[in-house]
């Protein structure tokens, strides 16, 4: 079996990852089982250089805020900022100040520098993008940012008259942002400002506001940039999405966690998508928020699941969604050791190399039937490989040893 496993594995490289595709995908996902280690950041950042070099990318998306990471993109393709500033305002859950993060954008208006002074077309600049809603575990945003941005957008360039409310209007409704971001909310829907009054009134807005913005397409496409109009968009997905997540956290109900986790994953899937119009992608984020089955985690409400954002993509895009899982080793420091010989991890494990990509389903081939039965972390923050997920995947990354960063 050893011999067998071997041979589904190369290097980790961009020729080695698009064989494991018929052809190139337009959102190639490459996830992590772990937040937080810089090892597989600085992988992360090698392929990504790799594909635009070689593969014709030139987006990357990773699991940050959205709205945030606007600064990020303007960083990277005007020099608008200081690259720590930016980084640690621009990527959120406070992976802004991770030396990895840092060095990815880093080289990404490095490159853009290059293109500028080479006169290379506005087509070959790189672009950064958060794909995650602003969302943190303890709490979502205001939607003051992005409702307030897409009715300047609209205020600036359409009649007045056609606008369904006034700028007054909606801060009167938006009230204190501390309202929104309210920590309690999160375990107490009664403390939330979602089903407010207000709320509805909200929502209601940032719909008209949308449907005059898709009305509008062709005179604000005359009157303003495609990239212009894009992040209006944006701002107008991600309005409506904060709504509906704030809205789901005002909900009493036994589905509160599921609505809440679904919606985030319907955030991420619909910027994805939006990015996929402009090009190949790539998407880096946890396992469980690109897989194509549906995830699943247990909270202090039970055990919830969802669909993924990399599902709801899959649906929509067939093959030009691609998954790469990554699974490891061991992380030492946060007391995960070498894993059980009889486990995928621990068969990988006995491989020479410290890093691998391998076609998945040519392993869960020649690991034969039964499957291994699933690795159990003795640490919350590492989400072993699921044997039974290896048949759907397109491919998977095995890392052997994280070191501490």
């Amino acid at each position: 079996m050893a011999t067998d496993i071997e041979n589904t594995a190369g290097a980790v490289d961009a020729a080695g990852v698009m064989r494991l595709f018929p052809a190139r995908p337009r959102l190639l996902a490459l996830g992590e089982p772990t937040h937080g280690e810089d090892a597989l950041l600085v992988l992360r950042n090698e392929l990504f250089r790799q594909l635009v070099e070689e593969e014709g990318y030139r987006t990357i998306a990773i699991e940050s805020d959205c709205m945030a990471g606007l600064a990020v993109d303007e960083y990277v393709t005007s020099g608008t900022g200081r690259l720590d500033e930016v980084a640690e305002r621009g990527i959120s859950h406070g992976w802004g100040t991770s030396a990895a993060n840092r060095e990815l954008v880093r080289w990404m208006r490095a490159y853009n520098a290059r293109a500028d002074r080479d006169g290379r077309p506005a087509s070959d600049r790189l672009r950064f993008a958060g794909f995650d809603g602003p969302l943190e575990i303890t709490h979502a945003a205001s939607p003051r940012q992005a409702l307030t941005a897409l009715h300047g957008h609209l205020g600036a360039r359409v009649d007045a008259t056609l606008l369904p409310c006034t700028p007054e209007e909606l801060d009167r409704l938006l009230g204190a942002d501390d309202r929104w971001t309210e920590p309690a909310a999160m375990l107490d829907a009664a403390r939330s400002a979602g089903r407010s009054a207000e709320a509805d009134r909200l929502r209601l807005l940032t719909d008209e506001l949308i449907a005059l913005l898709d009305a509008q397409a062709p005179h604000l496409l005359v009157t303003a940039s495609r990239d212009d109009v894009d992040l209006a968009r944006l701002y107008g997905r991600t309005a409506a999405g904060l709504l509906r997540y704030h809205h789901a956290m005002a909900d009493p109900s036994p589905a509160r966690m599921t609505r809440l986790c679904a919606l985030r994953n319907l955030m991420m899937a619909d910027n994805l998508l939006a990015l996929a119009a402009r090009g190949p992608v790539l998407v880096h984020a946890h396992n469980s928020h690109l897989q194509r089955e549906k995830s699943s985690m247990r909270t202090w409400e039970g055990t919830v699941e969802w669909w993924s954002a990399g599902a709801l993509v899959s649906a929509r895009l067939g093959a030009e969604y691609a998954f790469v899982a990554t699974a490891l080793g061991t992380i030492r420091h946060q007391g995960v050791d070498t894993p059980p010989p009889d486990t995928v991890e621990g068969h990988l494990y006995a491989l020479p190399e410290n890093a691998y990509v391998i076609d998945s389903r040519r392993l869960a081939t020649a690991l034969g039937s039964p499957l291994p039965e699933p690795r159990v972390s003795p640490w919350y923050g590492y989400a072993p490989l699921d044997p039974a997920h290896l048949a759907a995947g397109d491919g998977l990354v095995f890392v052997r040893d994280v070191p501490q960063g």
